[in-house]
């Protein structure tokens, strides 16, 4: 997936990309979270911006629930 490190990342991005890992590999919202962090983050808080970062928790959050 190609992303453009222009703009900030909605929460609701996040929430579309962690429910289709979890259809796609039938895990955990957890493990979804990892997946998603590693993949589009490559593992680094910053990679896509701290605002995005932010968005990221905050759909991680919302999901979880």
């Amino acid at each position: 997936m190609v992303i453009n490190h222009a703009g900030t990342l909605r929460p609701e991005f996040f929430i579309a990309y962690m429910n289709l890992i979890m259809n796609a590999f039938e895990c955990s919202v957890e493990q979804a979270r990892n997946l998603t962090f590693e993949r589009l983050f490559q593992s680094k808080e910053d990679d896509l911006g701290n605002e995005s970062y932010k968005q990221f928790l905050k759909a991680y959050e919302a999901i979880k629930q």
